[in-house]
């Protein structure tokens, strides 16, 4: 007779071994608390590996140059044609603050400051990431659904070096040159609207600009315009390679993009201000 096999005792009760347990609502809850915070962290950990990647070789001069070459022909346009409204706005703004304060000799040198200082960066970032951010950002989102990005990583070939670098400095360099183009486009409309339209006298226009701007005040619109330029290809690049839930994230992603830069710039355009403000001395004090 051949000996009974033994029993296996039954196992415990509990969750199957294929089904991962479900986190306590407590964990849930500090999941959700710390997102932002690993959002934040992993937006930065992209910018640093930007930085490192921009001077790793080789460096894609063909892509960085078809990219500067799209960035540049979707805002050139709308960024002349912005800044004419709003160095209107200022001129006339300005010219009625300072008719009702009795110095109308400053009118010109207020509002051309208002528009090199703080107008004509905000504006190019706006653009920037409006218009170049989200095709950047719509972009990546395609490659990372499609697998690209994934089949790029398995030849060994680095998508931030690739793809990314290039992009982020292309939207860095038309920033720069198109703040030049809205500050100049933006003071030529606020000169014609307080001497045609408030009876300005051009004179009085063009003495006050150089009795109260300087050197520095051009600086600083050209750092704050290379800064949000980087900012906005860096949201852009980090949302487009983090997409959720297929092609309907990746529109979700576009719109999160534009949304998350410009309540970067605003901030940051704060913070660059104070300093400018507290470094630089004011022209003749």
């Amino acid at each position: 007779m051949t000996a009974p096999l033994p029993v296996r005792p039954p196992e415990p009760p509990g969750p199957p071994a294929d089904r991962v347990p479900e986190k306590a609502p407590e964990q849930r809850r500090q999941s959700r608390l710390f997102a932002p915070l690993r959002e934040t962290g992993r937006l930065f950990t992209l910018a640093g590996t930007v930085c490192r990647e921009t001077f790793r070789r080789p460096f894609q001069v063909r892509e960085f140059i078809e990219q500067f070459w799209f960035v540049a022909s979707v805002t050139i346009l709308p960024a002349a044609l912005v800044s004419i409204p709003f160095g209107a706005v200022i001129a006339l703004q300005v010219g009625s603050l300072t008719q009702q304060l009795g110095a109308q000799s400053f009118t010109g040198g207020a509002s051309v400051l208002a528009v090199i200082q703080q107008a004509s960066p905000i504006i190019v970032a706006l653009l920037v990431s409006g218009a170049a951010g989200s095709a950047i950002c719509a972009d990546l989102g395609s490659r990372k659904i499609r697998e690209e990005l994934d089949a790029m990583e398995v030849m060994g070939v680095s998508p931030v070096q690739r793809l990314v670098v290039p992009r982020v400095l292309a939207t860095m360099l038309v920033a720069v040159l198109l703040n030049g183009l809205v500050s100049v486009v933006g003071t030529l409309g606020g000169y014609f609207f307080n001497v045609i339209l408030q009876h300005g006298t051009p004179g009085a226009y063009l003495s006050s600009f150089s009795a109260l701007a300087q050197l520095p005040d051009l600086y600083i619109s050209e750092v704050k315009a290379l800064i949000f330029g980087f900012i906005a290809g860096i949201v852009a690049a980090y949302r487009g390679l983090n997409p959720r839930g297929g092609p309907k994230g990746v529109g979700d992603a576009v719109n999160q993009s534009v949304v998350i830069t410009f309540m970067l710039l605003f901030f940051v355009n704060m913070i660059l201000t104070a300093i400018y403000l507290q470094i630089v001395p004011a022209k003749g004090s």
